[in-house]
């Protein structure tokens, strides 16, 4: 998600970047008659803002007034903005213990065009 929400920001104005993709994911199936749950959690995001400034960080970032994942446009354009999310996983045979998956997956994120522009400034006359 990006704050402000219409795809239009300011240049050097903070902007708020953020997902709601925070919660495990789990599956559960029958392999050669036993239930195995296999478990995806989110661990890492990497923010692709568009401009060649890249942040990876373990923050999913929170909606306004919470502003912990923000950037700042330092040019006028229009920028492909996407979310890249590396989970960890474990699973379980049956009720036993879990088990840690050593290796990682990175899904990539689907991109959004953002637009920076400049303010004007406009003297008001009452």
């Amino acid at each position: 998600m990006i704050q402000p929400p219409d795809g239009t920001t300011l240049v050097n104005f903070d902007t708020n970047f953020y997902t709601t993709s925070t919660a495990p994911l789990s599956r559960t199936v029958t392999l050669l008659g036993q239930q195995v749950t296999i478990e995806a959690t989110p661990a890492q995001f990497r923010w692709d803002f568009g401009d060649g400034e890249p942040l990876t960080t373990t923050d999913p970032g929170a909606a306004y007034p919470d502003l912990t994942v923000t950037h700042n446009y330092e040019r006028t354009g229009t920028y492909q903005v996407s979310l890249d999310t590396t989970y960890t996983g474990r699973f379980r045979v049956g009720g036993g213990a879990w088990q840690e998956i050593p290796s990682t997956v990175t899904i990539t994120g689907t991109a959004q065009e953002l637009t920076a522009i400049e303010a004007t400034p406009t003297l008001m006359g009452y």
